[in-house]
């Protein structure tokens, strides 16, 4: 059927996305498996019932959406956390989810979401999965502190201001206050591999 193709942007790039159906429609957000995309979904979609809006988005990595900076390992924390995004973007307070599950690494992320999130999903619905394991006493600490984590970050970016241009002149004496350990001579030779000069200086 007729799809369309979203862009979410995050600090390293864009998470990308296909949409089925009227964006009015009740919300679905599709998760793909391991080594997977989007396209999962192609042949799905078309025989799940109408008048439902289907969001199904690429993880970091996979499908059109940016790969994360070279160095950063994809933990199962992120791909929740880029769901989370994707969720903010959409302004979506309350979807169902379908989770496509292949491997013990992407089984977790739909049940993660819905773990952590509970409020925000209605329904989750899983392919090919083996369930959710989490011994009861250990999860109420563990939801806390993952959802503080990923609070924290989103809140972090959405206060991201442009960087500040300062004169050489202003950057060193901004440099020497904030460490009074350093003297005039060193806090220049920080500088110049820690400024980068651009248009406005």
């Amino acid at each position: 059927g007729m799809f369309s193709e979203l862009k979410f942007p995050v600090p390293w790039g864009h998470v990308a996305a296909k949409a089925w159906g009227p964006s009015g429609g009740h919300p679905v957000l599709c998760l793909h498996g391991w080594l997977d995309n989007a396209n999962t979904f192609d042949k799905l979609i078309p025989l799940l019932p109408r008048g439902y809006y289907y969001v199904a988005m690429d993880f970091s990595g996979h499908g059109l959406s940016s790969h994360r900076p070279a160095g950063c390992a994809y933990h199962f924390l992120d791909y929740v956390t880029d769901v989370r995004r994707v969720a903010a973007a959409l302004q979506w307070r309350r979807f169902t989810v379908i989770g496509h599950s292949m491997a013990f690494h992407s089984l977790f992320i739909s049940p993660q979401f819905c773990f952590l999130y509970p409020e925000m999903v209605d329904k989750l619905i899983l392919l090919e999965s083996l369930g959710f394991l989490l011994a009861p006493e250990d999860t109420e600490a563990w939801l806390k502190s993952k959802r503080r984590v990923i609070d924290r970050l989103l809140s972090l970016e959405a206060q991201q201001q442009p960087p500040k241009a300062r004169s050489p002149e202003a950057a060193l004496q901004r440099l020497l206050e904030a460490n009074s350990h350093l003297t005039a001579e060193g806090g220049a030779i920080l500088l110049q591999r820690g400024a980068t000069e651009t248009p406005l200086g």
